[in-house]
Formats: C-alpha cells, sequence, structure tokens
C-alpha cells in the first residue's frame, strides 16, 4: 500500500500543472493544493522516514544560564536541487513543525526563520531556503536548573525539488550544559544577520479595489535595493503577482495585488535586498500617496533616449538587419540619387522603424501592466514567434538570390514599401542587444507610460538613422557607386549573412519547442521557398497568377504560425564550467568568501553568445578563474524565467545580455555589455588569495 502512495505522489503533482497553471490564482485551488500535499504528507511519512533531503542539526549557542535564556539553532542542511520552506510556504509547501519534549520548568519560544527567498513552479510562488538555513528559537531555562539539560524534539518538515516533494521527520536531540562558558558567538551571530529585524512601529494598509496597499514605517536614510513582500499568514495576496513600491519621507509603500478579504492585521516581512530584512505589523488605517521607487527626472530620459538612438544605430551591423540597410541604399543607387525620391523614401523607412519600435515597446508595456513579468524581445520566448522569423529569412533570402522579386524591401519607392520595410528592420532587430541598449531600455521601464513609449520609438530613429544620413546629406548619396553588375552581385552576397539569421532561427526553434517543432518549422521554410520560386518565375514570365502565388506564400507564412507544434524542448544545461544562477547560490558563495561573475544570456540573443565565445568561454579566463576561485552562474532567459526576468529589472535592465561580478563585501558591479577576457582575467587576479 505504502509503495502506491509513493507512485501517486510522485506523478500526480506534475499531471496537475497544466489546471494549476490556469487557475493558480483561485483561493479554492490553492487551499484545495495544501490540503492535498498534507493529506499525502500524513500517508506517506511512514515510508520516506528513512530517508532526508534536508538535513537537521540541533545546536546550542552555549551553556545555558540559570534563570536565563540560550538559543538553540536547528540548522537545515538542504541536498543540492532540494529546499525547504519559510514559515508561510506561499503558494504550495508546508512549514516545519517541531513538538519540544523538555524537562519540567524548561519552555521554547517561537521559531524564528531567516529572510526566505522566491522560487516559482508551474506558476506557483514558494517561499524558500535553498540553501543552508538555521531557524533559531530560545530556550527558557529555570533557576534552579544544574548539570545537563536534555533536550529532545520531534521535527517534520517537507523537502521539495521542481518535481517532487517528500515529507521527512526526525527527532532533534542535544544535551545542554547548565552553567557558564564560552558561546558559540561567530556561527551564531551570522544566523541572527539572517533573520529579519522587527520594526516596533506598526505600519497600515488598506483596500484599494483588487489592491492591498501597506505603509511600512522605514526612515528615507534606509536603502533599499529591490524589496518584496513577504506576508506571514496565508490568504491576503496573490504571491505570484507583481509588487510595486514607493516611497511617501519615512514611509515605504507597498501595492500588492488583492486575493480575498482585507486582513483583520497584515504581518510580513519586508526583504530590502542582499539577504537583509525587517519584520513588521500593518493595521488597518490610511496609507499615503509616494512617489515610485526608481523614479527618473528627465535627464535620466534624455540620456536613455540618446542611449536607444546610439543603440539602434548599431544594430545596423547585425547580420539579420544589415541585408535590410544595404539593400535600400542599393535602391537609392538604382534611382540615380534623385534627392526628392531618396529623401521621401527615408522618412517613409524612419516612419516604418520609430511605429515599428514604438509598437513593440508598448505591447511590453501593456503585457507588463497586466501582471505578467517580461522584459525586451519577449515575443522571441514564443515558439510562433520564431517560425515568422525563420519564415521572413527565408524569404528575404530567396529574393535576395533572385528567386522572385519583393517591391517592400528593393523595389520601386512607394511610402507603403518604404514603411513596410522600415517595419520588418524593427521586428528582426529584436534579437539583437548590443552597447547602450541594456541601460536604455531598462530606464524605459522605469518611466511613465509616455517616457517609455518615447525611449522605444528613439530605438527606431536611431536605426534608420543611417538611410537618413544617405538620402539627406547630397555628400553621402552621390558619393554611392553607379549602377551596374556589381549591385547583382552584392546581392547575392547579401543572401550569406541572411541565410545564417534563417539558421539561427531554426535552431532557437529546437531549443524553444523541441524537435516537432523543428521539422515542422523546416517543412514550412520548404514549402514557402517553392511557392516563392513558382511565383518568381511567373513574374519572370508577366504572368498574372504571380499574385496568386504570392497570396499562397502568404497562407503558407499564416498556417505556419498558427500551428507550430510545441513539444518538450531541448534541455538548456548551463554553459561550460558554469552552475545555474539563482540569489539564493549567490549569496551562499559569498558568505563563503568566493568571488561570483553572473551572467544572463538566451539563446536568441547575438551579442550574448559572442560575449560568450570570445570571452568567458576561454581557457584563459577558466584558468583564472579556477586560480582565484571564482564561482561562474549563468543565468538562461531563453524561455522567459519570470525570476530571472524580476532580477533584470532590479539591476535596471529589460534584457539580457547583463554580467555582475561579487566580490565578497563589496556591492557588485556591473560590466560592460562588450566584454573582453582581459577585463575577467584582471578582476580575477584582483581577488586572487
Amino acid at each position: 500500500m505504502t509503495k502506491c502512495f509513493i507512485v501517486i505522489f510522485v506523478f500526480f503533482v506534475p499531471s496537475c500543472e497544466p489546471i494549476l497553471q490556469a487557475q493558480h490564482k483561485a483561493v479554492a485551488l490553492s487551499r484545495m493544493l495544501k490540503r492535498l500535499i498534507l493529506l499525502l504528507t500524513l500517508l506517506l511519512m511512514p515510508a520516506f522516514a528513512a530517508a532526508q533531503h534536508i538535513t537537521p542539526e540541533l545546536v546550542a549557542e552555549g551553556p545555558a544560564p540559570p534563570g536565563g535564556e540560550v538559543e538553540l539553532a536547528i540548522h537545515m542542511r538542504p541536498a543540492p536541487g532540494w529546499h525547504g520552506y519559510w514559515v508561510n510556504p506561499g503558494d504550495a509547501g508546508l512549514p516545519m513543525d517541531v513538538t519540544w519534549h523538555l524537562p519540567p520548568g524548561f519552555a521554547a519560544g517561537p521559531l524564528r526563520y531567516p529572510v526566505p527567498t522566491r522560487l516559482e513552479i508551474a506558476d506557483l510562488m514558494n517561499y524558500v531556503y535553498e540553501q543552508d538555513y538555521a531557524v533559531l528559537v530560545r530556550l527558557k531555562v529555570p533557576a534552579d536548573a544544574r548539570g545537563t539539560v536534555p533536550v529532545r524534539a520531534d521535527a517534520h518538515w517537507l523537502a521539495c525539488t521542481d518535481k517532487v516533494c517528500v515529507p521527512e521527520q526526525g527527532q532533534l536531540s542535544l544535551d545542554v550544559p547548565v552553567g557558564t562558558g564560552t558561546p558559540n558567538r561567530a556561527e551564531f551571530d551570522a544566523w541572527r544577520q539572517a533573520l529579519p529585524q522587527p520594526i516596533p512601529t506598526s505600519g497600515h494598509f488598506e483596500a484599494s479595489g483588487d489592491k492591498l496597499r501597506v505603509a511600512i514605517p522605514l526612515p528615507a536614510t534606509v536603502e533599499v535595493d529591490h524589496p518584496y513582500v513577504f506576508p506571514m499568514k496565508d490568504g491576503a495576496v496573490d504571491y505570484d503577482a507583481k509588487q510595486s513600491f514607493s516611497r511617501s519621507g519615512d514611509t515605504l509603500i507597498a501595492e500588492l495585488q488583492r486575493r480575498g478579504p482585507a486582513p483583520g492585521a497584515f504581518p510580513a516581512v519586508i526583504a530590502l535586498g542582499n539577504g537583509r530584512g525587517l519584520e513588521f505589523r500593518a493595521v488597518p488605517g490610511a496609507v499615503p500617496q509616494g512617489t515610485p521607487l526608481g523614479s527618473l527626472g528627465w535627464s535620466a530620459v534624455l540620456w536613455a533616449v540618446l542611449g536607444a538612438i546610439a543603440g539602434g544605430i548599431l544594430l545596423n551591423l547585425m547580420p539579420c538587419v544589415f541585408p535590410i540597410l544595404a539593400l535600400k541604399a542599393l535602391h537609392i543607387s538604382r534611382a540615380g540619387g534623385e534627392a526628392r525620391e531618396a529623401r521621401f523614401d527615408a522618412l517613409a523607412y524612419t516612419g516604418g522603424t520609430i511605429v515599428g519600435t514604438a509598437a513593440l515597446g508598448a505591447v511590453l508595456l501593456a503585457i507588463r501592466a497586466a501582471g505578467t513579468e517580461a522584459g525586451w524581445a519577449f515575443q522571441l520566448q514564443d515558439p510562433r514567434t520564431i517560425v515568422l522569423l525563420l519564415l521572413l529569412a527565408v524569404a528575404i533570402t530567396a529574393n535576395l538570390l533572385g528567386l522572385f522579386e519583393l517591391p517592400v524591401v528593393g523595389g520601386a519607392a512607394r511610402p507603403a514599401g518604404s514603411f513596410g520595410t522600415g517595419a520588418l528592420a524593427a521586428f528582426v532587430a529584436t534579437p539583437c542587444a548590443g552597447p547602450f541598449l541594456g541601460a536604455a531600455l531598462g530606464t524605459a521601464l522605469l518611466l511613465p507610460l509616455a517616457g517609455s513609449v518615447l525611449v522605444f520609438a528613439a530605438l527606431g530613429l536611431g536605426l534608420a538613422i543611417p538611410f537618413v544620413l544617405v538620402a539627406f546629406v547630397p555628400a553621402l548619396r552621390t558619393r554611392l557607386p553607379k549602377p551596374g553588375p556589381w549591385m547583382r552581385r552584392l546581392q547575392r552576397f547579401l543572401a550569406i549573412p541572411m541565410a545564417a539569421s534563417a539558421i539561427a532561427a531554426a535552431w532557437l526553434l529546437y531549443r524553444q519547442g523541441g524537435a516537432r517543432a523543428l521539422l515542422f518549422g523546416l517543412f514550412a521554410a520548404a514549402a514557402l521557398a517553392i511557392v516563392l520560386y513558382l511565383a518568381g518565375s511567373m513574374q519572370r514570365r508577366g504572368r498574372p497568377q504571380a499574385r496568386f502565388a504570392a497570396i499562397l506564400a502568404i497562407l503558407v507564412v499564416v498556417a505556419a504560425v498558427a500551428r507550430v507544434p510545441v513539444s518538450a524542448a531541448a534541455a538548456i544545461a548551463a554553459p561550460s564550467g558554469a552552475e545555474a544562477w539563482s540569489e539564493a547560490r549567490v549569496a551562499s558563495y559569498l558568505r563563503q568568501g568566493h568571488p561570483v561573475f553572473a551572467y544572463f544570456t538566451a539563446d536568441w540573443c547575438l551579442s550574448c553568445k559572442v560575449n560568450e565565445a570570445t570571452s568567458i568561454d576561454r581557457d584563459e579566463v577558466r584558468g583564472a578563474f579556477h586560480k582565484a576561485g571564482v564561482k561562474v552562474l549563468a543565468g538562461d532567459w531563453t524561455k522567459g524565467d519570470p525570476v530571472i526576468t524580476r532580477f533584470l529589472e532590479s539591476q535596471g535592465r529589460a534584457g539580457v545580455p547583463l554580467y555582475l561580478w561579487y566580490a565578497p563585501g563589496k556591492p557588485p558591479e556591473q560590466l560592460p555589455q562588450v566584454l573582453t577576457p582581459g577585463m575577467l582575467i584582471a578582476r580575477a587576479k584582483q581577488v586572487q588569495p
């Protein structure tokens, strides 16, 4: 019978994931899930009593003074890949339960937990500990205590991975001498430092629509990095929803998504970043309006706009964008450099790039306003978008090879054609994030709506500036070479980088959607190439059926995007010598005295892959890191991990790449978006023991 329950537990939870993903915000489902876990915990307790994935140890700070108190710690050590839970486990899980067995006159106080971390699994937000942690408790000692005190306790806890949970139990046992002696200060001071410090003054909260606004008394001089409110009681707020913060003098205001009726009181822990936290209690009362944290002035907006323009200019050098720019320059050359036509064409093209990037930015802001964590190039985390990029790259490659004529890319200067070419350039440029763009787009997410859209539109302007210069500066336009056979040879050459972009899109489709999606994409690409070849043949013969072939090509693209299958994608492994990133892992290595190099990447990020190949994954860099004890952590954002999205936002970035260097005892350093091996080796030598 026990074995049957084991099978039910291991396989039932993953099979419920589609339901959880669709309804995880409902109160009834949350309660049902917790009751299910509790029931299975009771059923499985005998089966797993011998197997422990989190090892507990009861430790005393020192001898127990008669008539005083001694600090005890339940030191929990999770095995790699396993985690334990906070006093409020979040959407799923169970907190630890301890029953003390003490001699008469002795009493154990409440369990005091360290500040937890967040872990999202199947759209469920959990409050957990993925590294070693200690739960502290004070033991009250009677005045007449003598000798040695046997301290015993029965503990039950839940140990989980991202796939399965195992209920565990153990007897905590410790003999504590009564008297005086040298306490174990260093270890316990480190554990106490991880506890949230109490705020003596009560805060206030009020329900406002579907929001719970909480005013936390916190002096303006207290540094707040990237705050997060951990409610200590279940049922009041949606754990997975985005939290926003503002300031009003010595009050920090948190706006949370309400999940049920307003509570009578709201005890919680506010995490301030870098493992720091404060415990507070809020009661019903007025909450003031505040200024959003990180709100920026016009100087920051100006720098963000200039950075977006500079980043847009550099995007023209990317292999998927450069052929489009070159073709537009060829069109001016074919037109003989006529000023009026060139300027008219350039303005239409610029309108397309500005509207294209502004529209993508507006969609991104709308998605974020709906409560979903998303960043720049969010659409590339969907296999349907990858299929569309693949087919566009195939169509442009076929056009460059002369299989068919496409006025939008290389033909007559019509406003619609030039505008569409600009919008196309904006769309295919989104996988790229070069210098200046990371900080500029990160700033855009902190601005009001108008300022954000302005920064995204500036990216489109930067993308169009080289073509505008060619069209509006006579010295540049007149220096274009005269039309001739060289133009066709150059057009064939430009097919090479565009074909490489198609291959990259096919590889990314495999990474996102698995082998089935890749085969489907290749079949759709082949079908599109055949249809375009037939359309080109009809065009060259002057047959009117070419229009029907063009319509058929559009239908192939639409059908492929709508019907792309999504199966289990290829596993994304950490790059050579790197571990998977988590904030808890960074904090753990820093406590151990290790420097940390953390980088955030995605399979579709061209500049990320260039930096990895030229600067990170090199023998000399790995050797320097090994010699200095540097731990390398990689965060993969290919599939849009919401935890990484939130962290990127906290660092002022809207997307990847992001490179961080942590030295023990120092604040983290953001490295440039263009890395060199010497840059990393020099930092490793600075921390070398």
